[in-house]
């Protein structure tokens, strides 16, 4: 670590005495375990932290949120602060929303916060599992650690998805009348599955009640559960050893993720002050068999809404029963294998390459080349199904034709994932080629010299250092 400069021992010294970190003799006004929970200062770990100081934030404006919110479906007029929507019929549940937006002080405000936490949630999480993926830190012994942050990305988009239900507005209806054509396209039991989930008639006027208490008591509480296993966890086994000099440096501070707690509540009220998101006032009240142009859902949800939207229009009838497997495929089958798949895969690499030793250093995803290829190209299936939930939006504003732009996605949706797993791997195995090359034989400089007998050579130099840092790289 002080290699090439001696007094960095020494700064690192006094920075050990002014934090009071343990070994510096000095008295620190921090808990010691908080110096045993913080984490190695690496960028790629802030992911974790981020998903749980944006968690903190939903948790605090969630409360705040429930003190006005009403989820009653029964209806009235409205004679609130919005003058466009007076005299409209509205439920209890639209109403207290709008009242929450413009009548309560910073109401609005707390509700933008509180949807750009859900959103950067859901986003942290994808990434910290993209980090763990890629660099093999799900194997033996963290496979449970993988397990939970999986269930903790399924909880947080239900969560999300359940939020967006609540208000009652225009999109919260087309959310609606989507959970009933997904429940109804379950065979057998998907009609009587709707009616238990919506309370009777659709969509009637307990759906919204019922989601309010899965939204903010039950999901809540269970990732909650979940946060407190991963820490326990991480303090069993501790964090992800990373080979080479990087691998020794000493633990961030509680002082810094502290700092990046109030860093990303600083960033979080920037977005929720200067970037409008969900104005329901704009968008009006549910009205069965109404819906807005251009509507889509949030981010991490297109996928699902792309692949409805690209899935041909398959029915078949079986014992005289209509089976509608432009629904059941694409929003049932699809995202349940995804994430069954997702939440097996450490089995199934154990399984497959008979590899049960205990892992703890991370790979580099060179030399992980199916791996890597594997995680490409879901990334690609993923992406191409997330960009075809925009299928009008981008027939219309480059005045292409909708089928055919549908089309390509079907296309692009099969030969995609094929296409980057095979370049994908390919990269890889020539990187891991390239550096065997010049450990064997040296690293090219370009200078050419010649040789007593006339001849002319190249001169090479030594890639010791230059692989070490390499490998040093997560």
């Amino acid at each position: 670590m002080h290699n090439g400069r001696p007094w960095s021992r020494y700064v690192w010294g006094y920075q050990k005495a002014a934090m009071g970190a343990p070994g510096s003799g000095r008295t620190s006004p921090v808990p010691g375990r908080w110096w045993r929970q913080a984490w190695a200062d690496r960028w790629s770990f802030l992911f974790g932290e981020i998903a749980l100081s944006t968690f903190v934030v939903l948790a605090a404006t969630g409360v705040y949120l429930a003190l006005f919110f009403d989820p009653a479906m029964t209806r009235g007029a409205y004679h609130g602060s919005y003058g466009r929507l007076r005299g409209m019929p509205v439920s209890r549940a639209y109403e207290s929303t709008l009242h929450l937006s413009f009548d309560v002080r910073g109401g609005l405000l707390i509700r933008q916060i509180h949807h750009w936490a859900a959103l950067i949630f859901v986003a942290a999480v994808c990434l910290l599992l993209l980090r763990l993926f890629f660099t093999g830190a799900f194997r033996r012994p963290r496979s449970l650690t993988w397990l939970i942050w999986v269930i903790m990305l399924i909880l947080g988009m239900a969560a999300g998805w359940t939020g967006t239900i609540l208000p009652d507005d225009l999109l919260s209806g087309g959310s609606l009348g989507l959970l009933q054509g997904v429940v109804q396209s379950i065979p057998v039991v998907g009609t009587h599955l709707t009616l238990w989930i919506f309370g009777g008639s659709i969509p009637g006027h307990q759906i919204i009640p019922r989601l309010y208490w899965l939204h903010v008591l039950i999901l809540p509480a269970a990732m909650a559960g979940l946060l407190a296993l991963q820490r326990w966890l991480a303090a069993r086994h501790g964090r992800t050893r990373v080979p080479g000099q990087l691998g020794n440096l000493p633990h961030t501070s509680a002082a810094a993720a502290v700092a990046l707690f109030f860093s990303t509540c600083g960033v979080l009220a920037l977005l929720g002050t200067l970037a409008q998101i969900n104005p329901v006032w704009l968008l009006g009240p549910y009205r069965p068999g109404a819906t807005t142009a251009g509507a889509v859902p949030d981010w991490y949800m297109g996928f699902l809404d792309g692949a409805l939207r690209i899935t041909p229009g398959w029915l078949v009838e079986v014992a005289g029963h209509p089976l509608v497997l432009a629904v059941l495929v694409p929003a049932v089958l699809m995202p349940g294998a995804l994430f069954t798949v997702l939440a097996a895969y450490p089995l199934l690499e154990r399984w497959l390459t008979g590899d049960h030793s205990v892992h703890l250093v991370p790979d580099r995803p060179r030399e992980a080349a199916t791996r890597t290829a594997i995680g490409a190209a879901g990334i690609t299936f993923y992406g191409l199904l997330w960009a075809a939930a925009a299928n009008d939006q981008i027939a219309y504003h480059f005045g292409l034709d909708l089928y055919a732009v549908t089309w390509f996605f079907r296309a692009a949706v099969l030969a995609g994932p094929a296409l980057a797993y095979a370049l994908t791997r390919r990269i890889c195995v020539g990187l891991v080629s390239r550096e065997r090359e010049e450990a064997d034989h040296g690293h090219k400089t370009g200078r050419i010299v010649m040789n007593p007998n006339g001849g002319y050579s190249e001169i090479t130099q030594p890639v010791t250092h230059a692989l070490k840092g390499s490998l040093d790289k997560p």
